[in-house]
């Protein structure tokens, strides 16, 4: 089978299977359909590879609550004996068990264990991102929405919203607040700030192990404000370096990391991170979000180590918050990205939900 990207193979699942389903036996039923859900091609990083599990013809089909009360069941089993067995030679049959998104497998009888998941929009964007539509978000249910979930609904395909309603909600979760915006700059600058002195500190003492370690973190550590910066939600991990690529600094940045990554000693890896530290200083002024920061490094306190005036960058960050909800979040803390990377805290909506206590535990 020739590789199609798994959000046009959705497409032609829609167009070519569902929708005249729908128009023949239900043409009077509203629907909206989307891909906005996990996978390596909602967010359009899917190749060939992909096809072997956690891809194929899918797609969430949207109903109102009270259309989805009384036909969710029926669609169910109606597709099951009526979809096609194949989309553009890829099956719609996907084999038991349905573990890691799973496996599409030829089938020429009906039943077909399909993937057209049946929701409403308010089950759904609960289910995904734990809010509840029809109520304003708060700020530490934001922080508390690992990055990658809101990447996929930012990025899917919304191909028909028939609904009226499904492009408006996601247009909420396009990026943060203002405010929040504010917070999250503060306290990625703030990890950098921890982080930037201990790079000289172990290589002076000759832990080059511990210098290259650090240097790295770094390098994440300013990649994701980078994200930030440009107002793009990062992926996991697998994606995370190529979605980097696509971002408008990359090109300025890209030839930096590479040198402090293959740097052969802690000066060498301090002398091009500063080069990175003063580029992103010279770009946080070029939005205007503060006053604007001298673009330099510095000593830490009497050592020979260069850090960036981050401490600086975090207090003028904070201080042009306005929203009162906002400016109560503890000013160190940050959202569950910059808490953790645990990979099955980050894939588990209701464990990150709970770290919601942090933030109330701070206003209280």
């Amino acid at each position: 089978m020739n590789f199609i990207p798994g959000l046009k193979l959705s497409e032609y699942f829609l167009e070519q299977a569902i929708r005249p389903l729908l128009q023949e036996y239900y043409p009077d039923l509203p629907y909206s359909a989307a891909r906005l859900e996990w996978g390596s091609d909602v967010i359009g990083f899917d190749t060939a590879m992909s096809m072997d599990h956690g891809w194929g013809p899918k797609l969430t089909l949207f109903l109102t609550e009270e259309n989805f009360q009384t036909y969710h069941k029926t669609l169910n089993g109606f597709f099951a004996d009526n979809l096609p067995f194949d989309i553009h030679g890829f099956s719609t049959h996907f084999g038991e068990p349905l573990a890691d998104g799973g496996v599409m497998a030829p089938r020429s009888t009906t039943p077909i264990n399909h993937m057209i998941t049946i929701t409403t929009p308010e089950r759904f964007f609960a289910d995904t991102l734990g809010v509840n539509i029809h109520q304003p978000i708060t700020p530490s249910t934001w922080l508390t929405i690992p990055q990658q979930r809101l990447l996929t609904v930012r990025a899917g395909r919304i191909y028909h919203d028939g609904l009226g309603t499904l492009t408006g909600i996601r247009q909420q979760f396009n990026w943060y607040p203002r405010d929040l915006w504010h917070y999250l700059l503060a306290n990625q600058w703030q990890r950098i700030d921890q982080d930037a002195p201990f790079l000289g500190r172990t290589g002076i003492v000759g832990d080059e192990l511990g210098s290259r370690l650090l240097a790295a973190r770094l390098v994440t550590d300013l990649m994701h404000l980078a994200f930030l910066m440009e107002k793009q939600y990062a992926p996991y991990r697998k994606w995370f370096g190529s979605a980097f690529q696509n971002l408008e600094v990359a090109s300025e940045l890209l030839p930096l990391f590479d040198a402090i990554l293959k740097g052969t000693d802690w000066q060498e890896r301090e002398s091009h991170l500063s080069k990175a530290y003063i580029f992103m200083i010279e770009h946080h002024n070029a939005l205007g979000l503060t006053p604007c920061i001298n673009p330099q490094v510095i000593n830490f306190h009497n050592r020979p180590f260069l850090v960036p005036p981050a401490a600086e960058i975090v207090d003028a960050l904070l201080a042009e918050i306005k929203d009162p909800a906002v400016q109560a979040l503890p000013p160190r803390l940050g959202s569950v990205n910059q808490i953790a990377d645990n990979t099955n805290l980050l894939e588990n909506l209701d464990r990150c939900q709970k770290l919601g206590a942090l933030y109330q535990q701070s206003q209280d």
